[in-house]
């Protein structure tokens, strides 16, 4: 038999190093982090700020968000779930949704920083790429980057609609049209009306429709929800036209009432006994050994009399 030879002995294992939590858990992606946290150091204590965009499965989150030294700061944060507020019961999750929860936190950022009222953004959706205009004698507009995680950045995808709802609620992020749904590659331009289509929900009306005509059983379960809050696929525009009216209104997050106090309070530690509460304890103990013992005698005695 020949010598195995030692590939990684001792000094490859001590030098070896972990990686980051967050990397090893496969969430954050460190490089694009890096370039997207890091500020000039002439800037001294600016906060460059992040537009994040997360999917799960039920649920879309926008948090607009900075770096610091002891973690990452939430300045303001939208969800999906919080839709049915302005009046969107179901669906939210989709390309409509994800607009309007872009525009929420867009509308409800600059009500915090006292800008909703210059930088209103585009009021009347057209589908056609929005740039935000620096006022003259004002203060500048709010400027983010857009942080997409691990999310494939393909065209058509979810993010750039959260984008979209982010720059008609009136944030300045850079970013270009490339990856809207209705840019075709081929003519190098965006079709607005495609986009304004999915702004409203159109793909899914559509859907509907022909589901509706081609499959009757198959849509009562695949649009059941959307049959029980009683939405057919010709109201669908009109629906998020108010929902958009609706958080233009008022993009404050929904205050919980904390007035009550809990009723009873939780303890997780078992409070100590007192010197009296041991010594009965013990007592009892003792009693309960004793009956038990004089049972096992009496028993026995009958026994020896069968």
């Amino acid at each position: 038999m020949g010598h195995v030879k030692v590939v990684k002995g001792s000094a490859y294992h001590s030098r070896y190093q972990v990686k980051y939590r967050r990397r090893r858990e496969g969430k954050t992606d460190y490089r694009a982090r890096l370039r997207l946290t890091t500020q000039d150091k002439n800037k001294y204590n600016t906060p460059k700020y992040r537009f994040v965009v997360r999917f799960s499965g039920k649920d879309v989150t926008c948090q607009i968000a900075y770096a610091t030294v002891a973690g990452d700061v939430i300045v303001a944060a939208a969800y999906g779930h919080e839709l049915p507020r302005y009046g969107l019961k179901v669906g939210l999750t989709n390309y409509a949704a994800t607009y309007a929860t872009g525009l929420l936190l867009a509308r409800r950022v600059l009500a915090k920083f006292g800008l909703a009222e210059t930088y209103k953004g585009q009021e009347e959706v057209t589908g056609e790429d929005y740039n935000v205009e620096e006022v003259d004698d004002g203060p500048r507009p709010f400027t983010a980057l857009l942080d997409t995680g691990l999310k494939r950045t393909s065209t058509g995808s979810k993010v750039f609609a959260a984008l979209k709802g982010a720059l008609d609620g009136g944030l300045d992020i850079p970013h270009s049209e490339k990856r809207f749904v209705g840019y075709s590659a081929d003519d190098k331009s965006l079709d607005a009306e495609v986009l304004r289509k999915h702004i409203y929900g159109g793909h899914v009306a559509e859907y509907m429709e022909e589901m509706q005509e081609e499959a009757p059983e198959k849509y009562q379960s695949h649009f059941s929800k959307w049959i029980e809050a009683e939405v057919e696929p010709e109201d669908l525009e009109d629906l998020y036209k108010e929902v958009h009216a609706n958080i233009r209104a008022d993009p404050s997050p929904e205050k919980k009432d904390r007035s009550e106090k809990p009723k009873e309070k939780k303890k997780w530690k078992t409070s100590k006994l007192t010197y009296e509460q041991r010594k009965s304890n013990l007592k009892e103990k003792l009693s309960k050994i004793k009956e038990g013992g004089d049972k096992g005698a009496e028993e026995e005695e009958e026994e020896d009399e069968e």
